[in-house]
């Protein structure tokens, strides 16, 4: 009788999970869609049609243009997992307008749902220019195109070791920088030979998902050698996300694409490739590790990206550069309860969290790894975990800790921690959720402001590589 009420009650809470998220994202899009039929009213554009295209396209050459010169180095805003870059969703910002505190400031877009390696590889054609290589053996292994989207003109041309770049990644974003980094050492782009890390000045994570997320499991993900090699569990949050992206490509309606896309086109998984039997071929296998087609079933998606031990694989490839400046601000949106209660940690601030991860602060909280899987990483407490901002834990927001702990300094106030030091993680920890810093700059309030503040302050008067930025007269 208790295991039909557990079944019955976590049925009840994917129903409520998935239609608080499908809302949410219904609620993003229409207002999008609004917003361009408005202007295209006021503009009289109705008749010229592909309004959203229009905004994609123009976003991006005036971004190109500002940054031809490469005199300063520009701030690169990276999103996170269904996030989107400029031009998209009828031009609204990812960021809540926070690219408006710099003139110097590109944000690119890339796949919402791709893998931290194939966002990666994107990142560097958007910047650099040219066609995008996902690499040989990694496409090959996967099973996708090996090319992409061709930027005939990069945002950011300059670009190299003399004119580098800040990058800045929220939530997953912060995987994507990090590996971008390692791979411009490695040198790892095709006919660039001459990359290397030192084209990066400073690196910051933004609620970043350094270590992975305990949610990625109660989303769906299985712990490593469960389920018998597969990835999703039959019934959760997830497979309705897989379901939904899969037709989403499949249609592959171009308008619609245009205001958003999860960016899985070098799968080709549309139906004017597969047909309805290549739908249902996707569709039926859910990600067995040995997959015929798809990004779900071969595991080249973020998802895999995000667990434990998904986030440990990066890590044990991605290093901590000694010329590179790194930040993180590490959210969280709990507290331990008063003495009495055993000190469990609980949500805190409950008004104050967004109504997306209200459910899931409170089962992070909660969550214990499976006891018939195998720990993540030697030395893993279930406790060390609780701590969260309803999206990512707080232990791995900090710095990159597994499977081997990176330098790193918490800091409390800016200015205790100055003259900065590269090669080191220093590190802040914040009272929001983790959507405090996206969408909604409103919402955000004075938190929002410290925090974007502090850290175009950091790369604009902190982080320099050879000799500090010319003192400026004083002024009366």
């Amino acid at each position: 009788m208790r295991s039909w009420a557990r079944a019955a009650l976590g049925v009840a809470e994917l129903l409520v999970s998935a239609a608080i998220h499908l809302g949410y994202a219904f609620y993003i899009f229409g207002t999008a869609v609004a917003a361009d039929v408005s202007a295209s009213l006021v503009k009289g554009l109705m008749a010229g049609g592909g309004v959203a295209k229009d905004v994609a396209v123009d976003g991006e050459d005036e971004a190109a243009a500002v940054l031809d010169d490469g005199a300063v180095p520009p701030i690169v805003l990276v999103h996170g997992i269904f996030g989107f870059g400029k031009g998209r969703l009828g031009g609204l910002s990812y960021f809540a307008g926070a690219e408006k505190k710099d003139d110097r400031v590109l944000v690119p877009d890339l796949g919402s749902l791709t893998s931290v390696h194939d966002r990666a590889r994107e990142l560097f054609y958007y910047l650099k220019g040219g066609q995008v290589d996902y690499g040989e053996e990694h496409s090959r292994e996967y099973g996708h195109s090996r090319f992409g989207r061709t930027y005939a003109r990069g945002h950011y041309p300059a670009w190299d070791e003399e004119h580098p770049v800040h990058l800045v990644g929220h939530s997953a974003g912060a995987q994507v920088i990090r590996l971008l980094q390692q791979m411009l050492h490695d040198r790892e782009f095709e006919g660039h030979g001459d990359t290397s890390e030192r084209w990066v000045l400073s690196v910051t994570s933004l609620s970043g998902a350094l270590n992975g997320t305990t949610r990625a499991y109660i989303d769906g993900m299985r712990a490593e050698k469960e389920g018998g090699g597969r990835w999703l569990r039959p019934v959760c949050l997830l497979q309705i996300c897989r379901v939904g992206s899969v037709l989403y490509h499949w249609l592959d309606l171009p308008w619609l694409k245009r205001y958003y896309d999860f960016g899985f086109d070098h799968f080709g998984m549309s139906r004017r490739v597969v047909g309805v039997a290549g739908l249902a071929e996707i569709l039926l296998d859910a990600g067995s590790g040995g997959g015929r087609r798809g990004p779900f079933a071969t595991g080249d998606w973020i998802l895999p990206d995000l667990t434990i031990q998904g986030a440990a694989r990066i890590n044990a490839r991605v290093r901590t550069f000694p010329a590179t400046f790194y930040f993180s601000y590490a959210s969280r949106r709990t507290a331990r309860s008063p003495p009495g209660s055993a000190g469990a940690t609980v949500p805190s601030g409950v008004t104050r969290i967004h109504p997306l991860l209200f459910i899931r602060v409170l089962q992070m909280c909660r969550w214990r790894y499976p006891a018939g899987a195998d720990p993540p990483y030697q030395g893993y407490r279930d406790e060390d975990w609780e701590d969260n901002d309803g999206a990512l834990n707080t232990f791995s927001m900090t710095h990159p800790r597994i499977p081997v702990e990176h330098p790193s300094v918490q800091v409390e106030k800016d200015e205790d921690c100055r003259p900065l030091r590269p090669g080191i993680w220093y590190y802040k920890i914040v009272e929001a959720d983790h959507m405090t810093f996206v969408i909604n700059r409103r919402r955000g309030g004075v938190q929002f402001d410290l925090v974007y503040d502090s850290i175009f302050d950091n790369c604009r008067k902190h982080v320099f590589r050879t000799a500090p930025p010319p003192t400026l007269p004083v002024q009366s």
